[in-house]
């Protein structure tokens, strides 16, 4: 993939934590503005057609990174503190927070900060104003563990390797409320829910919250770490490349030609705005997935064989990883994704069918309304600043042998390929119809289900969640 990372310049990772009370107003900063509005359903959204990159949530990215001088001395107390073993998810969240993605919280939330997030889905400011914050990010612990803890107001936090990640200091113990933080974030307390089954059910029955102090970058070693570009990182690329918009789009999924056809007239529609140079940020999820995902590295290879085939221009496009992991929670979660790149920059999001959505667990039917998601963006308290770009539909249309617009006029000449369709296509190792999807991308998915095939002892091998 050294193609695919030369698109990028690595940058240092900034290291000032700071509280989130402590933010001026947020604001975009215009040279010039026009505005135009769009209907999105029976919602109608005023777009801001604005020069320079959107401020963060709070006017200023809270990274919490220890800096240089003080990581030994820092190393040396988490030695000499309680622990607590971090689960692969735990250790995804400590990435998110270090890197400002959930600014301005200063680390694992405290009680204060959880309520109001599943709750009112925001955070309040001290100066009033009230930012984005749909998912809770909180440390979970058993009674033992509490017990370890004692009268402490410092934690070390350490992987699964028994290294020391992070120092949460300042702390707040306070009780887990399983059932409610499920019925609220995801609506349902049905039994199969991916996320909370990994990561919840049998958890702790106490939270832990406070500041975070993170000796060191997080890094997974898997080959991937180049692409995974922080908020500070992906806002240095797009000022290097003069971008006067960015805007984002998250998939879980392979890339086919109706992904690239959205994505590639959202720019033209930016340009008839009046902006002057629009750069996609294509930012797949890179934190845990359910197991009947395509994992992160074979969609990361798909991804690059999208830009080598010219389906996306390399010049105009930013691939990064985006690590937060995934809880399929729908309408709530969604708000996390697009208030997520405010933070790296973004002030458009684009959003199509049921984003972060599933299939209900026990029932055959979807969990979340198709529609419901673009029209909870378009009217998320603390998601103003962001522009909300609803899909259009693309399906397969016979008469062009390509993907199209969809066009109610003529049903009959266009295909829907689900994703269920497509990854049937890729084990049986069948070809989509010609311009569904670039033949670099189809083979490279096709080498997946195919690494799942039975090998000659009759074992088949394992997805696993990424």
């Amino acid at each position: 993939m050294a193609s695919m990372a030369a698109l990028f310049i690595k940058t240092p990772y900034p290291s000032h934590a700071h509280s989130i009370t402590k933010f001026p107003n947020t604001h975009f900063a215009p040279t010039f503005r026009v505005s135009v509005s769009v209907p999105s359903g029976r919602i109608k959204r005023r777009l801001r057609v604005s020069s320079g990159l959107i401020e963060p949530d709070g006017g200023k990215l809270v990274e919490l990174l220890v800096d240089e001088p003080l990581k030994d001395l820092k190393k040396r107390e988490a030695l000499s503190l309680p622990r607590i073993k971090l689960s692969s998810i735990d250790l995804q969240w400590v990435h998110v927070l270090s890197e400002g993605w959930a600014s301005p919280l200063s680390g694992f939330m405290r009680e204060s900060e959880f309520l109001q997030t599943l709750h009112f889905n925001t955070l309040r400011l001290q100066n009033g104003l009230a930012v984005n914050m749909s998912v809770p990010i909180v440390l979970a612990i058993d009674d033992s563990q509490k017990h370890l803890i004692g009268e402490s107001t410092k934690v070390a936090l350490f992987d699964s390797n028994n290294n020391p990640v992070a120092i949460l200091k300042d702390i707040e113990i306070y009780k887990h409320p399983k059932e409610e933080r499920i019925a609220r974030t995801w609506g349902t307390t049905a039994s199969g829910l991916p996320y909370v089954e990994e990561a919840i059910a049998n958890a702790g029955n106490w939270l832990i919250g406070g500041d975070l102090e993170v000796l060191e970058p997080i890094k997974y070693h898997d080959g991937l770490d180049r692409f995974r570009l922080s908020p500070t990182e992906l806002r240095e690329e797009f000022t290097r490349r003069n971008a006067d918009a960015v805007f984002a789009f998250q998939l879980r999924n392979p890339v086919h030609n109706g992904h690239a056809l959205l994505m590639t007239d959202t720019r033209r529609r930016l340009l008839d705005m009046g902006y002057k140079n629009p750069i996609l940020l294509l930012h797949p999820l890179g934190g845990y997935t359910k197991a009947d995902d395509v994992p992160l590295s074979w969609r990361m290879k798909q991804h690059e064989k999208v830009l080598e085939d010219g389906v996306l221009d390399p010049e105009t496009t930013v691939v990064s990883i985006f690590p937060s992991p995934m809880h399929y929670a729908g309408p709530t979660e969604v708000q996390w994704h697009a208030k997520a790149r405010i933070n790296a920059g973004a002030n458009f999001y684009i959003v199509g069918r049921d984003p972060a959505g599933m299939g209900h667990p026990t029932e055959k039917r979807d969990l979340y309304d198709a529609d419901h998601g673009k029209k909870v963006l378009s009217m998320a308290p603390g998601l103003e600043r962001l522009n909300i770009l609803p899909f259009k539909v693309a399906a397969y249309d016979k008469t062009q042998g390509k993907m199209a617009f969809f066009d109610a006029s003529r049903p009959q000449d266009f295909v829907f390929i689900s994703g269920t369709k497509m990854r049937m296509l890729a084990k049986n190792k069948e070809n989509p119809p010609d311009g569904f999807m670039c033949p670099g991308g189809w083979k490279v998915l096709v080498e997946y289900y195919d690494s799942l095939v039975p090998t000659t002892n009759d074992k088949v091998p394992v997805a696993v969640p990424a």
